[in-house]
């Protein structure tokens, strides 16, 4: 279901004013934030994905990563996991469920959480990933409305990984391409989040399957201002323009972007290749913040430092320009 449809039958729900829902389902925010105490505020998230990969731990892994990442998008530490398992048992050996939790597993302690358990279904595909919670403070928790004028724009990983994925079926991406793609994803916002918790971080949120255009346009319409991206500056991975130079593409390029055409500036008159990587769904992408622009340039020295190689300031917040929430250049 499209953002859209989905905005439209939530708002059609009954709504319960509990002052200490601090997020609720009313915006497009990565996960929900419920305060416990003055000190305490619990994140609450879920999410699942199909196999990217044939590999089953690998695959784990990546479902964890994405999941645990909505947690540090709002600025959070993950505390719990349930896993979410549909499997087809008549098809495929318990050993493949055991790779793909043992992989999730890995990911989980990593974040420093712990696996509290999980549900799991027959299905006609694997599918895997987590529910998750959360802590933060009540009054520290990060949001992906708030960007304000005159913020710079980070991102902290490369994008590129769905038409990758995608190419990778049919052998045309290169081996080295495909491990650093796989590296990208599976690699946490743990790091990113820690180093961002230090800076005046007024909006964020990751890069899923919406694309980069998608959750950027979120960003911008929630704060109602416009967010102008520099396509050139914009960490890509290797080899992902080249497969759509050679006509390879994903099933969700054309809706994400209708989602965002109607208020969309390509001023740029950006060449197909790079109108259509900024629309490529991630999976497990990174952090994009807005943070002051007096702030920005430490924040970057201070990710990379710390390992984040790959961020890069990749624009501006400017004051809402009728009727694009965003300006690609």
């Amino acid at each position: 279901m499209s953002p859209v449809g989905l905005a439209k039958l939530l708002s059609q729900l009954p709504k319960k004013r509990d002052p200490n829902l601090l997020v609720g389902y009313e915006t497009s925010d990565d996960a929900g934030i419920y305060r416990l105490s003055d000190d305490i505020a619990l994140v609450v998230t879920a999410d699942f994905i199909t196999p990217p990969v044939d590999d089953p731990y690998l695959f784990g892994q990546i479902a964890a990563a994405n999941s645990l990442s909505d947690v540090y998008a709002m600025g959070g530490r993950p505390v719990t996991c349930l896993n979410l398992v549909g499997f087809p048992s008549g098809e495929l050996e318990p050993e493949v469920l055991h790779g793909i939790v043992s992989g999730a597993l890995s990911k989980i302690t990593e974040a420093g959480a712990v696996l509290a358990g999980g549900h799991t279904t027959d299905d006609d595909e694997p599918k895997f990933g987590l529910s998750v919670t959360g802590v933060v403070h009540p009054d520290k928790y990060w949001r992906n409305a708030g960007a304000q004028v005159g913020d710079a724009l980070i991102l902290t990983k490369p994008i590129g990984s769905g038409v990758l994925f995608n190419a990778n079926l049919g052998g045309g991406v290169s081996g080295a391409a495909m491990k650093a793609c796989i590296d990208t994803i599976t690699t946490l916002n743990k790091v990113a989040a820690e180093v961002l918790a230090d800076f005046e971080v007024h909006a964020a949120t990751d890069i899923t399957g919406f694309g980069l255009g998608g959750h950027a346009f979120e960003m911008a319409t929630g704060s109602k201002v416009t967010l102008e991206v520099r396509v050139a500056d914009v960490p890509i991975m290797a080899e992902a323009l080249d497969m759509y130079d050679k006509g390879v593409t994903t099933g969700v390029n054309r809706p994400n972007r209708e989602l965002i055409s109607h208020a969309t500036n390509f001023s740029g008159n950006l060449p197909g290749k790079q109108g259509e990587i900024i629309v490529d769904p991630q999976t497990s992408g990174g952090l994009l913040v807005s943070v002051p622009e007096g702030q920005a340039k430490q924040a970057l020295a201070a990710l990379h430092a710390a390992g984040v190689t790959a961020a890069r300031t990749i624009g501006g917040v400017v004051e809402f320009a009728d009727p694009d929430h965003l300006v690609l250049v």
